[in-house]
Formats: C-alpha cells, structure tokens, sequence
C-alpha cells in the first residue's frame, strides 16, 4: 500500500507543478501543446503496451474488450453532463480549460452559476485524473514486478503536468481567484492519489477475470480522454507539429516499459 501511495503522490505531483506554472506565467501555446501531445504519446504507449497487454494476460477476451468500451462509455457519459453544467455559466461554453468566452472577467454571474460551473470543472478535472491513477494502483496488483507501475507514474505525470497548466491558465481568465484555483487542484491531487491506494487496496482480492476488466475499464477511460481532450487541444495550439511531439512521448514509455518490465 505504500508503494501505491508514493507512486500515486508522484504521479499526482504534475497537478501541483502545473497549477504552480500556470497561476505565475502563461507559456507560450506551442509550449504547452508540445507537452500535451508527449503526455498523449506516453498514454498511449502505457495503455496499448502495458494496461491491455496486462489485462489481456490476467483476464479472457471478453472481460477485457468489455471492461475497456465500458470505461470509454462511461467517460463520455459523465463528461457530455459536465460540460452541460459548466455551460450554464456566461463565462463559459464548456469545461474545457480553453473554453471561457473572451472577456469573461468582466461577464457577472449568479451565485448558483458560479456554483455550478465551478463544480463541473473540478468534477471534470477529477474525472481526467481518476481512470489513469486507478490504473497504477490496480496494476501493482496485478503484477509483482514494478515495471508496469513505473511506466504508468511517469506516464500519469506527464498528462497531469499540462493538464493542471492550462487549467489553471483557464481559471485565471474566467476570474476565478487563486485560492479557488489552488483548492480545486489540490483536492484533484488528494483525490487522484487516493485512487491510486484504493485501487490498490480494494482490488487486490479481485478474481483475474475482474483485474483484468478494471485495468482494461481505466484503459478505456484513458482513450476516451485523449481523444475528447489531450488530441483535440494539443493539435487546435500546436499544429501538425506536435504529431512528432506524441511520437517522441510514445518511444520514451515505450523503451521504459520495455527496458522496466
């Protein structure tokens, strides 16, 4: 269980480092979608080569492609709502960090918008973060060495990092003070570690059928999010370019999960 702690504090430590950059400077763009797209890459290699893989090996077929389109439809259910709430305030068209109407400092706001809109960016902020630090706990279970749960800390870390950066940048123009922004980002890293402990403590006694379609559910979880936010932002502020970005985060998980495992 401390394992699981300690990788789950680390990998959830991109959550602060980020809100620390974005409350004090606001990196160029290209910047931050360069970093986004290699956390894109080193996701996709930790889920192709190391969640799938470990799932398809301690669990059937079918537990495991199951697992996997029931996290994916999960993710997409709960986000579709999110971003409904968090429209409802003026200040914004969605959850997305980049999704805050120009001038938005200046737009008034109820109470309960604020409120509302609020709580669907930290929920959402939350839901980015909860599949992939399940995802270190659950596989310290499911596996003796630590291989896999290296390769998913760093992976974790490097999504988190921008994550936290343009979220907080998000904030900032809608307004939001810093200690609002520095609440919500240290209950994500709260809740994200604790997801790391409890995926790997209330798991452990699972049947191999039902490890396998938890790793296979985060792994689920972790596609859709790239390609409903990571991919999309990354390529909207970086160009075609950060297609060499993604590339160099995949072959980086990729030797470490080969070179590890």
């Amino acid at each position: 269980m401390l394992t699981a702690l300690l990788y789950g504090l680390i990998a959830s430590s991109g959550f602060v480092v980020g809100t620390a950059i974005g409350l004090t400077t606001e990196p160029p763009r290209r910047v931050v979608a360069a970093i986004v797209a290699f956390g894109a890459g080193v996701l996709v290699s930790a889920l192709a080569f190391d969640l799938m893989e470990e799932a398809f090996e301690t669990g059937t077929a079918v537990w495991t492609i199951g697992g996997f389109m029931l996290g994916a439809v999960i993710y997409v259910v709960i986000d579709m709502g999110l971003d409904r709430l968090a429209a409802e305030s003026p200040k914004r068209t969605g959850r997305d960090p980049e999704d805050v109407v120009p001038g938005a400092e200046r737009i008034p706001q109820s109470r309960e918008q604020a409120t509302v809109s609020g709580l669907a960016l930290l929920v959402g902020t939350v839901l980015d973060g909860i599949p992939e630090n399940a995802a270190i706990g659950i596989s310290l279970v499911a596996e003796d060495a630590g291989g896999l749960g290296l390769v998913l800390m760093g992976a974790v870390f490097m999504s988190n990092l921008p994550a936290s950066i343009t979220s907080a940048i998000g904030m900032r123009h809608e307004g939001r003070s810093r200690l609002f922004i520095i609440s919500a980002w240290g209950t994500v890293a709260i809740a994200c570690t604790a997801a790391a402990v409890l995926g790997y403590v209330l798991l452990g006694g699972l049947a191999p059928n039902l490890i396998a379609t938890m790793l296979a559910l985060a792994a689920g979880g972790i596609i859709a999010m790239l390609a409903d936010t990571m991919m999309p932002e990354a390529f909207e502020h970086g160009g075609p370019g950060v297609a060499l970005a993604t590339a160099t985060g995949f072959s980086c998980a990729f030797l470490l999960s080969r070179y590890t495992g």
